[in-house]
Formats: structure tokens, C-alpha cells, sequence
């Protein structure tokens, strides 16, 4: 299967990535197929440059953008990059399910029960 990744170059503290395709299987550093593109986020306005017609060429040949690139390549402007960006799970706050579930009673029951008085605090 290809993939459409990023591959890092550039000195330490200081990334510059190849926008590449390569196999999947293939190491990050290793053999890819085609660069066709480069991304600088170091830079004080982040450059990203790529071959459209490329991308295109190669997601027609079953290439799978990663979610990085997808999301990139989206912002940029390159049609049906949205069906590839994955969607992260929000996560709930530890007790969440016992608040939730003290806050809402059941309609049925909360009408049935007279209302309590809370207790005076000391």
C-alpha cells in the first residue's frame, strides 16, 4: 500500500520535511517512490509547497495521505482531503459518568418524589 508522509530532514531543533510517497511498509527514512513537496514550520510564516497535480496522480493510484498531510493539504486547498483526516475522540474528565448521572434523574422518578430540603451547613 502507498502512503503520502512526511519525511524529516534538517538539524537538530531546526525540522524541515520531504513530502513524500513511499511504500508503506518502507522505513521513514528510507526508499520513497517520488518527493513532491517540502514543508518548513520553522520559519516565522511556515512554507509548504507541493506538486497539486502530483498528489492527485498518486491518491488516483490508491496513495493514502497521513493525517498530518491530509490536514495540510486541506488547509491549502486541495479538494476531497476530508474523507482522510481522522477524527480524534474527545475524552472525558475522570467522574464525569457519576456527575452526569447525579445531575439528571430520571423524569419519571423526579416527579413522583417530593422536593428535599437541604440541610442548613455551621
Amino acid at each position: 500500500m502507498l502512503v503520502i508522509r512526511f519525511q524529516r530532514t534538517g538539524r537538530e531543533n531546526l525540522p524541515s520535511y520531504r513530502l513524500v510517497v513511499a511504500e508503506k511498509s518502507a522505513p521513514v527514512k528510507g526508499r520513497v517512490l517520488e518527493v513532491i513537496g517540502h514543508y518548513l514550520p520553522a520559519r516565522k510564516q511556515p512554507v509548504f509547497e507541493f506538486k497539486q497535480e502530483r498528489i492527485t496522480h498518486w491518491v488516483k493510484q490508491g496513495a493514502i495521505p497521513s493525517d498530518t498531510v491530509a490536514r495540510l493539504l486541506k488547509h491549502a486547498g486541495v479538494p476531497a482531503m476530508e474523507s482522510y483526516i481522522r477524527r480524534y475522540a474527545k475524552r472525558k474528565p475522570k467522574g464525569a459518568e457519576e456527575v452526569q448521572a447525579a445531575a439528571a434523574p430520571a423524569p419519571a422518578a423526579a416527579e413522583a418524589a417530593p422536593p428535599v430540603e437541604k440541610a442548613e451547613e455551621k
